[in-house]
């Protein structure tokens, strides 16, 4: 029987948080029989392949796994694509983990929405061990809170988001050059240029966090580094622009209070400096490796 979802894990030296994030889909409320699970290791140098074969005899669902070495986002990504039967394909990374309903409403969602060919669900909230992962997780939490249908901020990313295996096959999945981030910035482009739509749902997932300023400078400059690669292929100016415009400081102090309306904790009105912080770090990426060509 063909599966209605497979949950596409996608891992390089995950050990610490893999298991969480394997339990997670083990408890999930949908039915088990429907999921097919496809982990993939990109060359690991942990025990990240070790943890997730230990877990295949638990796993009451369909699972294939895979291990190549090092090639990247675009490939390993692919492998899932190309090896998925299910009807919806559902991106967890090895720092998530889903809440129980998860699963369930992302399927129902697609199913009542067939246009759709890309659904994220909403980032929740969880207890923080430092300054720095709260304010990226508060951060995440309020840029999904209050998303209408037709105000879906990008770009949405792929763990916690739902793809339309129809969708992403016909774009001919992702792009194998693209080794550091920004594959699925450049799939979601292809998907909605094709007709699709992207949304939001209710379904909520939780991603850990960045515990240091450094881990998260180095984190946003690689973004950067690696973001650049779409702008040689789009050439979207709006993607330079967008990371220190005037009016993002004002959206930043409007997150700022959404934020304490919902936590009460006025170490939120740091976020404006915690947005500079990280795109500074993101735009000397960018630029760097802009001009290396």
């Amino acid at each position: 029987m063909r599966s209605k979802a497979t949950i596409g894990v996608c891992v390089r030296n995950g050990e610490n948080l893999i298991k969480d994030a394997i339990n997670s889909i083990l408890e999930q409320d949908f039915p088990h029989g429907l999921i097919e699970v496809i982990f993939v290791d990109d060359g690991s140098e942990d025990r990240t392949l070790s943890i997730m074969k230990s877990f295949v005899p638990k796993l009451d669902m369909h699972v294939k796994v895979f291990h190549h070495r090092w090639k990247g986002l675009g490939a390993t990504r692919n492998v899932v694509v190309n090896n998925a039967s299910g009807e919806y394909i559902i991106w967890v990374d090895g720092d998530m983990t889903l809440s129980k309903d998860f699963v369930r409403k992302q399927v129902e969602f697609m199913d009542r929405n067939p246009d759709v060919g890309i659904a994220k669900g909403r980032y929740g909230l969880y207890d923080a061990n430092s300054l720095v992962a709260f304010l990226e997780n508060i951060w995440a939490v309020v840029q999904f809170l209050n998303c209408e249908q037709t105000t879906v901020p990008k770009p949405l990313g792929t763990g916690g988001s739902i793809y339309r295996a129809e969708a992403i096959k016909k774009v001919n999945g992702f792009d194998e050059n693209i080794k550091g981030v920004g594959e699925d910035m450049d799939a979601e482009n292809k998907i909605e240029k094709s007709g699709w739509s992207l949304k939001i749902t209710p379904a909520e997932f939780y991603e850990m966090r960045r515990n240091s300023w450094k881990a998260l400078w180095n984190e946003y400059f690689w973004h950067g580094s690696s973001v650049h690669l779409i702008y040689h292929k789009t050439r979207s100016q709006s993607m330079v622009y967008k990371m220190f415009p005037p009016l993002a400081i004002w959206i930043e102090l409007l997150h700022s209070r959404t934020a304490y309306k919902l936590v009460h904790r006025k170490v939120v009105f740091l976020l404006p400096l915690h947005w500079i912080f990280k795109r500074t770090a993101w735009f000397l990426g960018f630029t760097l490796d802009y001009l290396k060509g």
